[in-house]
């Protein structure tokens, strides 16, 4: 039996349709003008609010083990505008201090907001001043990024050091303590040969980072603030003064502030080690106790079992006449931490020699 075909005429009109529509394929294409490709379209209306940031997760996980790629430099300018506050990661007799993201770069920083009800003519002598730390710029120091003057309050813009304070760290272990006591001895040598007294060196003023990078913080503002306000006010602060600015008497009524940040300085060193406030009162006594810990009592030492290298470079800082202490320059050559660094040799060049092993 034959299939059924599809009548003559039919195939051919189905084949005629078909081959004229493979000739209207080739018909060519409109040519353009090589000189004008597009009609150029306006720009979206310029908007004077930052946009918000979008990248608040991935920047809190960039701390993790497998951290993200770092953001963009910061700009030049970075607009009080354009922070959003994220929590607060610290307070004090001076001031909080926030986590702030700043959202059109998603870069976090650390805000502090000073307290103080001062006049305008005090609060732009201090923002003046402050100014100056803008151009500080040492590995081991924290860089201040901004000053703002809003609402009255004076607030600072920071590096954020993500993993908080040395305070309460126990670190006996000479190698470890070595290595962490250089990094913070660098940067009060930068500091000092900028002219720059910190006047507070503490536990709570060295930061740590998640790169194990050792800076110190609020360098130069208490100095500032202290020309408006008690610098004896903080109980906590005053357990880490030298003896001669806690009582003048004691050095004919001057004060050297290079020396009193040594002496600062040798205190967090040795509570390091010790793991506890290195006098015989603790950091929240009364102002008597620790007055007399500090000014009447015999500067403290390192014990016994710790090495002579330690040992010297402890007594090296705490000495009770300043013009007897170590300058930071000196303290960099000191066999304590030449033996457990790597120190530039170029830096080693810049330094003075040390003086002679202090005798017993």
């Amino acid at each position: 039996m034959r299939p059924i075909q599809p009548p003559a005429s039919t195939a051919g009109i189905s084949r005629n349709k078909r081959k004229r529509r493979l000739r209207d394929l080739t018909l060519p294409l409109p040519q353009r003008d090589p000189t004008n490709l597009a009609v150029p379209l306006p720009l979206p209306p310029s908007s004077s609010t930052a946009p918000p940031c979008t990248n608040h997760r991935s920047a809190n996980n960039s701390m993790g083990p497998h951290p993200h790629p770092p953001p963009p430099p910061p700009p030049q300018t970075l607009e009080f505008s354009h922070l959003e506050r994220v929590n607060r990661i610290g307070s004090g007799a001076g001031g909080t201090v926030y986590k702030v993201i700043h959202r059109p770069s998603c870069r976090q920083y650390a805000l502090k907001v000073m307290y103080g009800n001062h006049d305008e003519s005090v609060r732009n002598q201090i923002l003046r001043e402050i100014m100056i730390l803008r151009d500080v710029d040492d590995p081991n120091v924290v860089k201040c990024h901004e000053i703002y003057n809003h609402n009255g309050e004076i607030q600072v813009l920071l590096e954020l050091m993500d993993n908080g304070s040395l305070e309460g760290r126990h670190i006996p272990n000479e190698h470890l303590l070595s290595k962490l006591t250089y990094q913070i001895l660098s940067g009060i040598a930068y500091l000092h040969r900028r002219k720059i007294v910190h006047r507070d060196i503490k536990p709570p003023n060295i930061l740590v980072n998640s790169m194990n990078k050792v800076k110190i913080a609020d360098f130069g503002v208490s100095r500032v603030l202290a020309q408006t306000m008690d610098c004896n006010s903080s109980v906590g602060t005053l357990a880490y003064m030298s003896p001669e600015r806690i009582n003048s008497d004691l050095n004919n009524g001057k004060y050297d502030g290079f020396a009193g940040d040594i002496w600062s300085f040798g205190v967090s060193i040795l509570e390091f080690y010790l793991g506890r406030y290195p006098f015989t009162t603790t950091r929240q006594g009364d102002w008597a106790s620790l007055m007399f810990a500090i000014c009447m009592s015999e500067p403290p030492e390192a014990p016994p079992t710790a090495s002579k290298e330690f040992r010297d470079f402890i007594a090296r800082c705490l000495q009770r006449e300043p013009a007897r202490r170590s300058t930071a320059a000196q303290l960099l050559r000191h066999q304590f931490i030449l033996q457990h660094n790597q120190v530039p040799q170029q830096n080693l060049h810049q330094l003075l020699p040390p003086p002679p092993i202090l005798s017993s």
